[in-house]
């Protein structure tokens, strides 16, 4: 039976070599649960979801390795029984997502302020490059180095780099003990308070504020959560899982109209409320903020506001993809960004344009 599986594995990647060999455009997608994100997807459909399952997991190591089509609900479930979790709390949009989709996506959940973001884990990688061919970057412990920064370029490249095939990760303990606070106070009190607590040793690893309330997340050793909530003080919430998994998934009210342009605004935690029409829900101690613009504000008013205080603007979901999704590069960037699409595909085979629309 296991010899058939690992035929049935084999055939999965003869198939993966020979569409990419054909040398047409491919859109390379998992569970297409992030199919929104980006610019529109084209090319021919390739799905990963057939090269799947765990291939290794030591506990005692915390790593994890999976090939690129397993579910992240299949990662979850492994992780909990051993008390352990992936720390930057990626959205998994239901279940559906994959391993090698999260990676691309290079998305992160509240704890990505404290925790790091997806890049900090990838410890390596295995690539299908342009000739078909699998590169292996990394290995499966911190101290392997070697090719170590390339793996860690695959996150939130969105495929264009290549067809990612399996990765390994750092995992990490659930913690011991978590609380959550709510305060009632205004935007610019709420990211005066953050970035004080910033400053000071407390177990803060996620925050929330959306309608002059501020939710924060305690969480560590027992004591350590009890002395921060001695010193900060604030409400008690009483349904922290659900409020925490609303904002990784994106179901919390303020992201409920997919239509509507949902700009991402990423600035130094120390700005002050930037000025702009429309509601807002800022993150990460205040280095991420939601905008949900209203009146005629548009994307160049976005992004100068962003640039001014030395951040960067995204059209996260909904609205008109032909502004450009991300913040325009600048042109060394830009070089940079075309050398590597030149080295890992010359031909333009993996998810053309997905990135920026001249890639």
């Amino acid at each position: 039976m296991q010899e058939q599986a690992q035929q049935d594995l084999d055939a999965v990647l003869a198939s993966f070599r020979e569409r990419i060999l054909a040398g047409r455009p491919l859109q390379i997608r998992g569970g297409g649960t992030k199919d929104w994100y980006g610019q529109t997807p084209s090319g021919e459909l390739l799905d990963t979801r057939a090269y799947s399952g765990i291939i290794d997991y030591e506990p005692t190591e915390l790593v994890i390795t999976a090939r690129c089509g397993t579910p992240l609900s299949e990662i979850d479930a492994a992780l909990a029984q051993h008390n352990q979790m992936l720390a930057w709390e990626p959205p998994s949009f239901g279940g559906a997502a994959t391993v090698g989709g999260m990676v691309a996506a290079g998305l992160s959940g509240p704890a990505r302020a404290s925790a790091g973001a997806v890049r900090d884990f990838v410890l390596g990688a295995v690539l299908m490059d342009a000739q078909g061919e699998p590169l292996h970057f990394g290995g499966q412990v911190m101290k392997n180095v070697a090719g170590y920064d390339i793996s860690r370029l695959l996150a939130g490249s969105l495929g264009t780099l290549g067809l990612i095939l399996e990765v390994s990760l750092k995992v990490l303990p659930r913690p011991i003990a978590s609380s959550t606070r709510v305060f009632e106070i205004n935007q610019e009190g709420a990211l005066r308070l953050l970035n004080q607590s910033a400053g000071q040793p407390l177990p803060l690893v996620a925050s929330a504020w959306v309608g002059n309330v501020l939710t924060i997340r305690l969480s560590g050793a027992q004591a350590a959560v009890d002395s921060a909530i001695a010193k900060l003080g604030g409400t008690e919430l009483s349904n922290p899982d659900d409020y925490w998994t609303d904002l990784r998934e994106q179901t919390h009210p303020f992201f409920a109209d997919a239509e509507a342009p949902l700009w991402r605004l990423s600035l130094p935690s120390v700005a002050a409320p930037i000025d702009l029409p429309g509601r807002q829900l800022i993150e990460w101690g205040g280095a991420q903020r939601w905008l949900r613009p209203e009146g005629n504000v548009d994307a160049v008013t976005i992004r100068a506001a962003a640039l001014a205080v030395g951040g960067h603007a995204s059209l996260h979901r909904g609205g008109d993809k032909a502004i450009g999704v991300f913040h325009p590069l600048q042109p060394a960037v830009e070089t940079l960004h075309r050398r590597l699409k030149q080295q890992f595909d010359p031909q333009g085979i993996f998810n053309p344009g997905r990135l920026y629309a001249s890639l």
